[in-house]
């Protein structure tokens, strides 16, 4: 790769500045333009739910790069600024106002945008999202003035701010259509050990139901439920999932199915154009299958995988998807992935009551995902491992604490 070449990011968050540090890790010398919709330097965005809405870390320190970093490594952030249109045929991407950019390789990490609740009162102030910092700022405002707060939804989002919100005093109640929190992606007995520990700090979880509305003059007062159902709210934070921003690829001709479509090399069906991140779905050797993963972990690996695929080199990502959270006293790792129902059996290693343990699903016997909570010191490695190997296990040797997890596909 000459000087001579123009690489083009659209997306300037984790995924788009691991991939231009990737980059140059590998010997690229040409330009690297990163071009961002927003206007701050590449963030991570876990601590928006976590540490910085809570106060205790910096803006600062959410940043992937200091600002230095970009000059030092003839980066260019463009940020500020959306890009509206591709022309794969002239090799260039068209940005708001009605620049230009040409490039050799296109890498799309546009990430996702949160989705909406299409019902009354939707448009009220006090109704928060959140994704980007600022969001993150204003919630943050909110919740220091204390109050009643209803969580719609009950995912990573929603139980995160639920518990920020109680770490700030206020009174919590989650709304969710699902039986148990976090059913989707863990499965129900999982589900049921989040209800429970939120439950034991204090928050009001209405499962089973849907909100119909929200009620207010101006500014929300109450969440409405199916079952008739009228919750106070001085403040709402609405947690129902994101959206992959697909349009710039769709608007390109680029194929696209619950996200760009690309290979275990994340290439799209455009040899110049790579994706990674939120908006990726991605064939993973691993499962046979492809997979779209919203998670932390996979901007930041999928952006470094990126970085390397633009350049040629031989990429496979096969990552096992891995995801944290911080609720009150319980932390946690988890790492694999099923499909929603896809395991035949939970095995618990541990104390669920003590809210320390280690748990593994299973289907066909082998390991297709495991999570630790509170054992930090074993943590998620031996999951990962399990995972990969992919063979059979003993699921009473698996719940054994006596024998170790590196033994457990021993003979």
């Amino acid at each position: 790769m000459t000087t001579e070449q123009t690489f083009v990011i659209v997306g300037a968050g984790l995924a788009g500045a691991k991939a231009a540090q990737s980059l140059r890790e590998e010997g690229f010398d040409g330009a690297i333009k990163l071009i961002g919709a927003e206007a701050d330097l590449p963030y991570e965005r876990p601590p928006l739910s976590k540490g910085y809405l809570l106060g205790r870390q910096e803006r600062a320190k959410t940043y992937v790069h200091d600002e230095g970093w970009y000059a030092a490594n003839a980066v260019e952030p463009l940020l500020g600024r959306e890009v509206t249109e591709i022309d794969r045929a002239a090799r260039r991407v068209e940005t708001e106002g009605g620049g230009r950019i040409g490039y050799d390789r296109l890498l799309l990490v546009p990430g996702a945008s949160p989705r909406r609740l299409d019902v009354p009162g939707s448009g009220l102030d006090g109704i928060h999202c959140l994704r980007t910092l600022q969001d993150a700022e204003r919630l943050r405002d909110a919740l220091r003035e204390g109050g009643r707060v209803v969580v719609v939804g009950a995912g990573w989002i929603g139980l995160e701010t639920a518990a920020a919100a109680r770490e700030y005093g206020c009174e919590v109640t989650v709304v969710a259509p699902e039986a148990v929190p976090l059913q989707a992606v863990l499965g129900p007995e999982m589900g049921a050990f989040f209800a429970g520990v939120h439950r034991r700090h204090g928050v009001d979880l209405r499962l089973g139901r849907q909100v119909t509305g929200f009620l207010g003059d101006g500014r929300v007062r109450a969440v409405t439920t199916d079952d008739g159902g009228e919750l106070p709210a001085d403040v709402v934070i609405v947690g129902v999932g994101v959206r992959p921003n697909t349009g710039l690829a769709e608007r390109a001709g680029l194929a696209v199915e619950n996200g760009v479509l690309v290979d275990q090399g994340l290439r799209t069906d455009d040899p110049d154009v790579y994706a990674a991140g939120d908006v990726a779905n991605a064939f993973t050797p691993l499962y046979g299958a492809r997979i779209r993963v919203e998670h932390w972990a996979n901007a930041l690996n999928g952006g470094l995988a990126a970085g390397k695929a633009m350049l040629g080199r031989e990429v496979v990502y096969d990552r096992p998807p891995y995801f944290f959270t911080d609720q009150y006293d319980v932390g946690m790792e988890f790492s694999g992935w099923f499909r929603p129902g896809g395991y035949d059996s939970l095995v618990v290693r541990g104390d669920l009551e003590a809210a320390d343990f280690h748990a593994f699903w299973l289907a066909g016997g082998r390991v297709v995902a495991g999570m630790h909570v509170n054992r930090w010191d074993e943590g998620i490695a031996p999951a990962q491992e399990l995972i990969r190997a992919g063979a059979r296990v003993d699921p009473a040797r698996l719940a054994d604490p006596s024998v170790p997890l590196a033994e457990i596909t021993k003979d």
